[in-house]
This record gives C-alpha cells, sequence and structure tokens, in this order.
C-alpha cells in the first residue's frame, strides 16, 4: 500500500513537523516537494517581523542569518513531509554552513523563494544547497549540513 506525499505543506503542516514558533518560524508556506530531493519555500516579507526594529529601523533590511535560517527550515520540511514526520516531535540542528553568499537586500514586501536541493541525506545528517531568491534575483546562495533529530519515544 502506498502513502501519497504531499507536495505542498501549509502554514497548519509547517508547525506540526518543525517546532519553530513566532517570531522564529520563518517560512509561511513549502510548495513543490519532491520527496527526498527539493522543494521551494516561500516567505512572505513584512515590516511587522521584529529584526526590522533593530535591523534597520530607517532601512529595514532582513538579516542575512535569518534567510539562511529560513533555506534551511525549508529543507526540514521538505524532510519531514518525505518521512511522514509530522507530528514526531522533530528538531534541527545546523552543522554546518559552507560557501554563503548574499548577493540582494531582502526588504519588508518582498516575496522570497527558498529554492532547496538534498545533496545528501536519507537519514539523520542531511546536506542541501539552497538558493533564496527574490522574483528572478538572486537573494543568497549557501550549502547547509543539518542533522534531524526525534526525541525518544
Amino acid at each position: 500500500m502506498s502513502v501519497d506525499i504531499p507536495t505542498e505543506a501549509d502554514i497548519s503542516l509547517i508547525k506540526r513537523i518543525i517546532p519553530h514558533r513566532y517570531p522564529f518560524l520563518l517560512v509561511d508556506k513549502v510548495r513543490d516537494i519532491v520527496p527526498n530531493t527539493s522543494a521551494v519555500g516561500i516567505k512572505n516579507v513584512t515590516v511587522n517581523e521584529p529584526h526590522f526594529q533593530g535591523h534597520f529601523p530607517e532601512r529595514p533590511i532582513m538579516p542575512g542569518v535569518t534567510i539562511i535560517e529560513a533555506l534551511a527550515q525549508t529543507a526540514a520540511v521538505m524532510v519531514g513531509v518525505s518521512k511522514g514526520l509530522a507530528d514526531k516531535n522533530m528538531l534541527v540542528y545546523f552543522m554546518a554552513i559552507d560557501k554563503c553568499k548574499f548577493r540582494r537586500m531582502v526588504v519588508p514586501g518582498d516575496v522570497l523563494e527558498l529554492h532547496v536541493t538534498a545533496k545528501r541525506g536519507g537519514s539523520k545528517i542531511w546536506k542541501f544547497e539552497g538558493v533564496a531568491k527574490v522574483g528572478d534575483e538572486m537573494a543568497a546562495e549557501a550549502e547547509f549540513t543539518a542533522m534531524m533529530d526525534m526525541p525518544q519515544e
């Protein structure tokens, strides 16, 4: 008997897979999920986000580290959907961030697309490459390694 794997995760499913919550839940939706392979996260950037109070009040710019975190959250959702990990209390830990580059500022009003592809994975340790885009413009890119961990029952 085969189980249908969703190709999209709304905010409700995202919150069942990853533990992040406001103000650190940085993905609104994940679409185009290809199990164990790739996905595209969507982050609607709004001026109401807390990091804009200090980064920078006169010219709000989304911090680069939060863009990379949003890529990682997208990757974790892709893994969680692929492996049926909703409601399993999965935790995700960065292990490495490599080849990280920032190309364009991300500002309120932007729709950030978070393209992630698994380079290696299948068990607890996964390696991804990610590209964050606004429209056709690349905002950031990185390779990152993460550990997907679930508490023992």
